[in-house]
């Protein structure tokens, strides 16, 4: 009940605050990336429940002669790195923090793919709300592999308090002026999922 509350204080609190930032961040990705200014998507919250997240756009809907979307790394425009280096794109999830389907921390919330793919324990990261940033997120971000990633995870669901919380914001905010592990070696994102060994 604490946790719900102080999430919602917390991210009304900071969407008030940075509405001038928000709003002229969406400005230039209209003007930059074109429409849509938002990027959504089904993901998996607690026990598994889906829900439709929103991040701001930060990628070029560019296409094959087939209609296919291009890589990651033909469609991630400088512009769209640095939303993600700052990580301005994620301000719109805290829409999903007031709406309940997402924690201020918590682990990510991934692909909905990739639900049958976790292990018995690796599926223990559902016990809880998905966050905004998380525990893998101060210990490494995309920088970490998926088990390293998962294991962090659950370590979190294991032992989390609210001082634990309180200690991820903060390391958070440092982390976003470092912009540390913001991609997987050889990726400008992050290495799909394929399950564990």
């Amino acid at each position: 009940m604490l946790k719900r509350l102080f999430d919602f204080i917390v991210a009304l609190s900071v969407l008030t605050l940075l509405s001038p930032v928000i709003i002229v961040v969406a400005l230039l990705i209209r003007i930059r990336l074109g429409s849509p200014i938002l990027f959504t998507q089904n993901r998996p919250g607690k026990n598994g429940e889906i829900f439709k997240m929103f991040k701001f756009r930060s990628m070029l809907d560019s296409a094959d002669a087939s209609g296919n979307l291009l890589s990651d790394c033909e469609r991630l425009t400088p512009f769209g790195e640095k939303l993600r280096s700052t990580s301005l794109d994620e301000l719109p999830g805290l829409w999903n923090v007031l709406k309940g389907d997402m924690s201020l921390v918590g682990p990510r919330p991934l692909l909905v793919e990739y639900l049958p793919l976790y292990s018995s324990e690796q599926a223990k990261r559902h016990n809880v709300r998905p966050g905004i940033t998380g525990w893998a997120q101060v210990n490494g971000r995309n920088a970490i592999s998926w088990d390293s990633k998962f294991a962090l995870d659950v370590w979190y669901v294991n032992n989390q308090s609210f001082w634990l919380d309180i200690k991820i914001l903060l390391l958070t905010v440092k982390k976003v002026f470092v912009r540390e592990g913001i991609s997987a070696d050889g990726h400008v994102t992050i290495e799909k999922f394929t399950g564990s060994r």
